[in-house]
């Protein structure tokens, strides 16, 4: 998980409402998007995902042409599904993937699990996330990324000749980690951006999971993490080395935890964009 110190400031979007989420997602509507991105020509359906702990809340994207295309599995920062999120997979989809973002949090509360403006310096607001957090565990991940990944697996539009992709936002990260190592024979990619806790002392960290993988990675941290703990990125390179996977490892000087997401207070869009041109190049490579 992220911890609440590393975050800063303000997250808004004047999009998320529970009532306006909900009747979008109902009649498996577009969202409005406030990023110049928004795609077109995408299919994007609300849909229900049966799994071994319940039922999970998800939206699902695809290009609205005939044809089929590789699966991508997103995991959220710490506040969840929401319309950024939306709008980063459908930007996805419309780069000719089958993209599903799940509700991590569908165990306590369908999404969305905020509203409206969240400020991370106020105790009252960070005590919100914590009955969520709590819902998340490395076990209930593995059965929740095996889950997912068999119902993008079912889908028509999904070429599952070829590999699949995770990627990871916050406490994203860990989840995206753990995701490869309960369906390794699926995940040929990896991304993590500004993931919390990769790679720790304890006997769960997600590192420690690299060698049960078949991934390539791709590690993007940010600028306070790598302050916060300078060690973790040499820990991380001697896992991957150790396991013979391939890895890129950097630090995004000038860009703060939350950085590549738009809502966020310390959102850089430069850097944002650099760290999603890597995402596209990875995924070209390995799926």
């Amino acid at each position: 998980m992220c911890d609440d110190d590393i975050h800063q400031g303000l997250v808004h979007d004047p999009r998320l409402s529970r009532r306006a989420f909900g009747l979008a997602a109902a009649g498996g509507l577009t969202l409005a998007s406030a990023s110049v991105h928004a795609a077109a020509a995408v299919t994007d359906t609300a849909v229900t995902i049966k799994t071994p702990d319940g039922e999970a809340d998800a939206v699902l994207f695809h290009p609205a042409a005939k044809g089929k295309w590789p699966a991508v599995l997103i995991w959220t920062d710490v506040m969840g599904l929401r319309p950024v999120f939306e709008d980063m997979g459908r930007r996805l989809a419309a780069e000719g993937y089958v993209v599903l973002v799940p509700n991590p949090y569908y165990r306590v509360r369908k999404s969305p699990v905020v509203e409206g403006t969240f400020n991370f310096a106020t105790p009252a607001d960070r005590e919100k996330l914590t009955p969520l957090r709590a819902s998340i565990t490395p076990e209930g991940t593995l059965r929740d990324a095996a889950a997912f990944l068999a119902f993008l697996d079912a889908q028509a539009v999904t070429d599952t000749k070829r590999k699949a992709g995770v990627q990871g936002y916050c406490m994203g990260g860990p989840l995206a980690f753990r995701t490869a190592a309960a369906v390794p024979d699926r995940i040929g990619a990896v991304a993590s951006f500004h993931g919390g806790g990769l790679a720790t002392d304890q006997p769960s960290s997600p590192h420690l999971l690299i060698p049960q993988t078949k991934a390539e990675y791709l590690i993007e941290i940010a600028a306070n993490d790598d302050a916060k703990d300078p060690g973790a990125k040499a820990r991380l390179k001697t896992a991957f080395a150790a396991a013979a996977r391939p890895a890129t490892v950097e630090v995004f000087e000038g860009a703060d935890h939350g950085w590549t997401v738009r809502t966020s207070q310390v959102y850089n869009e430069a850097a944002a964009e650099k760290a999603w041109a890597n995402l596209l190049a990875l995924y070209k490579r390995a799926l």
